[in-house]
């Protein structure tokens, strides 16, 4: 989807009248503010690249907060008592799913889970009708994931509850990127100024874009490494033909020893098999030997850079076994965090407008 395109129908999105807005906390012993007053105005979370750096870092700070709430005996709070999530997921997920239902749940909402393989859509119903369902029931928020790249915005656009992103076809994964550049910030410090390597399907990743935009916006470096034939078309090596191709300003390397060299962090991608086409691999075993993170590569960054991934992993693929459970993995933090962004996502989106 073209990013014009893109921002045009988050205009739209943003400009559709809702017939319910949450109740503002309420200030009594029964309920509690987590973060302090914000200027927040976005309805829907459907991408983080037109996001600015001010937003982000609220969202990150936020996080902070509600990762206080994960730590305490009772990880409970009343802060979306009376508020109904829905998740709705056309594509598998364990990691998304789960910690969007658990987020929703440790504010306290009401979350009700529908897999599009055991819904009406088997037989044969239409992405508008189930929205139209969802509204019908009076959700507040609705959690999408499409093998379309689009299909957030449509609901956003058709539907009076606010909608969050969970993977939209290639497009794009807001919280995925969030949750990396918290776990980013709270291993590293400031980001700014940072070399972050992403290595591995760049094409075929939303995983990737979305970082793209949220590393960049933070002041990081960015490189992306990988093989030409899963670099997204056209994008050749310079910042300057990034932004013609719709993407922030990053730099393109294909030997991943060069890539490396100095990175402060570096992510491994998974290889999308089931969004390729034939013929863009010589062999599992080509790639695996070109481009996999291993102990010998990763002697090549900073002493101490970390190594992300945001799963599922093909160990001994796009990354090591020793390094996929050593001592830099950031794997298990990052699917910690990812309950805590995506309560503070919930949250500010849900609370963060103030009366």
């Amino acid at each position: 989807m073209a990013k014009n395109a893109t921002r045009t129908q988050t205009s739209r999105a943003a400009s559709t009248p809702a017939a319910k807005r949450p109740t503002p906390l309420n200030p009594d012993a029964t309920s509690e503010r987590l973060v302090p007053e914000t200027n927040w105005t976005r309805r829907h979370l459907l991408d983080v690249d037109d996001f600015t750096s001010a937003e982000i870092e609220l969202v990150l700070d936020t996080t902070d907060a509600m990762k206080e709430v994960l730590a305490r005996d009772i990880p409970r709070v009343p802060a979306l008592r009376g508020t109904t999530i829905v998740t709705l997921f056309y594509e598998a997920s364990t990691r998304t799913r789960a910690s969007f239902e658990l987020a929703g749940k440790v504010l306290g909402a009401d979350v009700i889970n529908v897999a599009a393989s055991s819904s009406s859509v088997q037989k044969g119903e239409a992405l508008l009708d189930t929205v139209r369902t969802i509204q019908a029931i009076g959700a507040d928020v609705c959690v999408l994931r499409h093998h379309a790249s689009g299909a957030p915005y449509i609901a956003a656009r058709e539907s009076e509850f606010r909608v969050i992103n969970a993977g939209d076809g290639q497009h794009a994964h807001p919280t995925q990127a969030l949750l990396d550049a918290y776990t980013l910030r709270s291993e590293l410090g400031d980001i700014r100024g940072r070399k972050i390597v992403i290595v591995g399907d760049i094409a075929h990743s939303r995983v990737a874009r979305s970082n793209m935009w949220c590393l960049t916006s933070l002041g990081a470096e960015v490189v992306l490494c990988g093989p030409p034939t899963l670099m997204p078309v056209g994008l050749n090596g310079s910042t300057s033909d990034a932004e013609e191709h719709d993407l922030p300003p990053v730099r393109v390397e294909y030997d991943l020893d060069i890539a490396i060299e100095g990175a402060d962090a570096v992510m491994a991608l998974r290889l999308q098999r089931e969004r390729q086409s034939s013929g863009l691999l010589p062999s599992l075993r080509e790639y695996s030997r070109l481009y996999q993170v291993n102990g010998e590569r990763l002697a090549k960054a900073k002493p101490g850079a970390p190594v992300l991934h945001p799963g599922p992993i093909n160990e001994g693929v796009e990354i090591s076994t020793e390094v996929a459970h050593g001592a830099r993995s950031l794997v298990e933090e990052q699917v910690t965090n990812g309950v805590a962004v995506r309560m503070a996502v919930l949250y500010l989106l849900l609370r963060g407008e103030q009366p």
